[in-house]
């Protein structure tokens, strides 16, 4: 009889909204995370985007690509037709979006999450050597636009069944802020209460939970005291650089003289389709080139409306949502920096002050106070009761962020994890545990 094959071990696979990451246990015991490769280098983050494109040919081809494959053909100066999809995990809890069309074909969302999730896995069998069937695999406390725990399953059915089209045979769920938890449980030989703050793309997930040695085994329920969260992080950070900062210098709140009075020279929800990022393209379209070309022969200032036709002309979403970026970071590390974007002859160079952005912000980092604040109240826990804060994702570094924490709790409480792949490196601690 033959010799029954053990199953290869699970995997820990944090989806996010923008960036997504596989982890396992090696054979040594070390948590090993999968590098994805890249032009000249390779990455454990690999971003949760799909791209389309069709050749202009008389029989158009259609081909897609995820994640650093799909930016870099992105990039590529070709004469093609290109669609960009990304921020899908946000769309799981709607019941209305169930697709969009891609030059003349239909996809569902779970056929998306599938294309994406399938190139994440056989990423991850490559650098690992070994198939992988089996994920736990992190969700969110809180879903954007989930109103109801109904319309939360529902997402995590969706997600499910893109999991399985991408050939994972075996899958479970874990919370991803139980997933950072056991990254720094990993750490620890005594029980702690821990506030875990989770900061994505799309979504900003607190809970309070124990950890320790005793509650390894323990179910996510009885390790979980309680959560909070609210539906922006990262990304609305970055909206609001563009609103204020790169925007105005693109012909928002520019003006043009209409029958002897002073109106809007742009429409608003021209430039709302800069704030993120990937809708660029949507403006490639006669309608809005007829709309721009009117407003450069009537406005007060038409070369910042000219600056804004090559941005789209151009699909310079992609380098804009970088720029925004940089700027970000060098924001988190100093006062002052420049918002810099040199491409394709569009020239933007910005001066500004950290205390500027924040100001931006401050209507976020209440929501974000109230968040956690909320959290302290329903489980009845003072800020002296908490032994550790461990934050992970990369808008934990903004100075502001870190603030609402270090003002509530001892600053050498505050702990941080790996930006974008913590929560992959607890998980797979915990589906050795959980498989």
């Amino acid at each position: 009889m033959a010799a029954t094959r053990s199953p290869a071990p699970a995997v820990g696979l944090d989806f996010g909204t923008t960036n997504s990451s596989i982890a396992r246990i090696a054979a040594d015991g070390s948590v090993e995370l999968a590098q994805f490769p890249t032009p000249g280098s390779t990455t454990a983050s690999f971003r949760s985007l799909l791209y389309f494109e069709q050749e202009a040919s008389a029989k158009p081809q259609v081909r897609s690509f995820a994640g650093p494959s799909a930016i870099e053909h992105y990039l590529a100066p070709e004469d093609k037709h290109r669609r960009l999809v990304q921020s899908l995990k946000s769309y799981l809890p709607s019941r209305s979006l169930t697709g969009t069309e891609v030059f003349g074909r239909r996809y569902t969302v779970e056929d998306m999450l599938a294309r994406i999730l399938r190139d994440l896995r056989t990423g991850a069998e490559d650098a690992f050597g070994a198939p992988i069937d089996r994920a736990l695999v992190g969700r969110p406390v809180r879903f954007v636009g989930a109103e109801t725990e109904e319309d939360a399953q529902f997402a995590v059915a969706r997600l499910a069944d893109a999991c399985h089209r991408a050939g994972f045979a075996e899958v479970q769920f874990e919370y991803e802020p139980v997933g950072a938890a056991c990254a720094y449980e990993a750490t620890l030989d005594h029980e702690e209460l821990v506030l875990i703050g989770d900061f994505g793309g799309g979504t900003s997930d607190f809970s309070l939970l124990r950890v320790g040695p005793s509650m390894r085994d323990r179910d996510s329920r009885e390790r979980v005291l309680g959560t909070s969260g609210v539906g922006l992080a990262g990304d609305a950070f970055d909206a609001r650089l563009v609103r204020h900062l790169v925007s105005p210098a693109l012909g928002a709140g520019s003006l043009e003289r209409s029958g002897g009075k002073l109106l809007p020279a742009v429409p608003a929800w021209i430039y709302s389709n800069l704030e993120r990022w990937h809708y660029l393209s949507f403006l490639r379209t006669r309608n809005v080139t007829e709309i721009l070309k009117g407003a450069m022969a009537r406005a007060l200032e038409p070369e910042k409306i000219e600056a804004l036709q090559l941005l789209i002309d151009e699909d310079l979403g992609f380098q804009l949502h970088g720029a925004v970026q940089r700027l970000k970071y060098q924001l988190s590390q100093q006062e002052t920096a420049a918002f810099g974007f040199d491409e394709a002859g569009l020239h933007l160079h910005i001066p500004v002050e950290r205390a500027q952005f924040e100001s931006w912000i401050a209507d976020d980092l209440v929501a974000i106070e109230n968040a956690v604040d909320g959290l302290l109240t329903q489980t009845s826990t003072a800020p002296a009761d908490i032994d550790r804060v461990f934050l992970t994702g990369g808008t934990s570094f903004v100075p502001a962020v870190e603030r609402i924490f270090t003002s509530r709790f001892r600053e050498g409480k505050v702990a941080r994890g790996e930006a974008f792949t913590a929560v992959a490196h607890g998980l797979a601690l915990r589906a050795r545990q959980l498989f």
